[in-house]
């Protein structure tokens, strides 16, 4: 065993400097296909090939486990050489912290079945936070630590220096001076420059980033009053909804978490002209609404809690709505119907339950959130709302329900997600 540690450690130079490169092209892809992920714009331009990227930034992470393990072996004599540099000691715990925590928290986000949504938030946050804390101090580490860096000849700017020369006769009285050049030294290296460079370009770029997510991840609501948020509603539906008593204050006492906004599309905007809600299909009284018709419908209140595949969630969110069961039973579903598709007005995305799951008396058509309008952007004027799913069945601006004969398979489980999107047993 200690020959097989001395070979690994052999060349230990060498090897710590192929270390920075490897961890720097790995930080590198995950820091993008993290972004990709993240964007809506990306969403929209790459739709399918996004469950690729997610699969790509899931194997780069695991990738990340090689270089953490490799250099455990090369931490003892790297350790000792650094007895006398406290400084350097402390990056490298820095260093070994963020991957650490990066592969940690990847590992419990990718098994969110397993861990279920609690454990996922936590690990979400803590993800997020090495990210905007960590990737650019990682960044800089690996960059400044390059071996073509390790090169004064090609790092350093030099100007010519004089040394000064006193002559002085026996009785030490100063008779002349003269000056003669010396070797160049250091003005300002290029490493420094290096430096400065990307930690200014970091700070500007990814700062205001970091910023507006800690102030997010902060408040409850995570988009300020629902005030400010209905003044930036892109739609116009004209009456606004009367909450119910139930609704305002809400029972749940206001939802806890914040929503991330995510689309496949541009998100659409709808006022009274553009709007209708319809029950078609294998029904036996096909109905449409208009959005006075559909206001004066018997709403419930339900408080629930919504869960995110990609690992957030928001907790005790008071939806009001009418529950799916009232518009099968208004609308009398067919024998020959076995499936329930739902349709998006982005004309875009579609998503389906069975008969059978449709029965569940928590799926709520939702108009109202916490009191207040559900906004285009989180998929208002009205919402599909599945509480004991993940939110992408939950289907955004629904405006159609169909009752068909066959099986249907939605928007995202055509490009790779679970059709059965049960959240994981508490």
């Amino acid at each position: 065993m200690n020959r097989w540690i001395a070979s690994i450690q052999k060349g230990f130079g060498k090897k710590l400097i192929r270390l920075h490169a490897w961890n720097a092209w790995l930080v590198a892809l995950l820091a993008v296909t993290g972004l990709v992920l993240v964007g809506g714009f990306w969403r929209e331009i790459l739709g399918e090939v996004r469950v690729w990227v997610r699969w790509l930034h899931i194997i780069g992470g695991l990738a990340l486990l090689v270089p953490v393990v490799y250099y455990l072996f090369l931490a003892a004599k790297h350790w000792k050489r650094l007895s006398d540099k406290p400084g350097q000691k402390l990056n490298v715990i820095i260093v070994m912290v963020l991957l650490v925590g990066w592969i940690i928290s990847g590992i419990l986000l990718w098994l969110l079945r397993q861990v279920g949504p609690a454990v996922a938030n936590s690990a979400l946050f803590v993800h997020d936070l090495l990210t905007w804390v960590g990737l650019p101090y990682i960044i800089y580490h690996s960059l400044t630590r390059t071996a073509w860096l390790k090169d004064p000849k090609k790092r350093t700017i030099k100007q010519p220096v004089t040394l000064d020369k006193t002559i002085t006769d026996k009785s030490g009285t100063v008779v002349a001076t003269s000056s003669s050049p010396t070797t160049p030294s250091p003005f300002y290296t290029r490493r420094n420059f290096l430096r400065s460079a990307i930690g200014v370009g970091l700070a500007v770029s990814i700062g205001p980033t970091f910023l507006k997510w800690l102030g997010s991840s902060l408040t409850s609501g995570g988009g300020g009053t629902w005030e400010e948020v209905a003044a930036s509603n892109g739609n116009k539906m004209v009456p606004n909804p009367t909450p119910l008593k139930s609704s305002s204050p809400p029972i749940g006492g206001g939802a806890q978490g914040e929503f991330r906004v995510y689309t496949v599309t541009p998100i659409p905007t709808f006022d009274n002209s553009n709007w209708d809600f319809k029950i078609d299909g294998l029904v036996d009284k096909p109905q449409t609404w208009n959005w006075e018709q559909f206001l004066k419908l018997k709403r419930d209140v339900q408080v629930s809690d919504f869960h995110c595949v990609t690992g957030w969630s928001v907790y005790k969110n008071t939806w009001e709505g009418i529950p799916l069961s009232d518009f099968l039973k208004v609308a009398g579903v067919q024998s020959s119907a076995t499936t329930v598709k739902f349709y998006s007005g982005d004309n875009v995305y579609t998503d389906s339950l069975t008969l059978d799951q449709a029965q569940m008396k928590d799926i709520i058509v939702a108009v109202l959130h916490d009191g207040n309008i559900i906004p285009a952007d989180l998929g208002g004027p009205v919402r599909l709302v599945i509480p004991q799913m993940y939110a992408y069945k939950s289907v955004k601006w629904l405006n159609r329900i169909e009752l068909i004969a066959e099986d249907h398979v939605g928007y995202w489980e055509q490009r790779g997600y679970d059709k059965d999107a049960w959240l994981p047993k508490a």
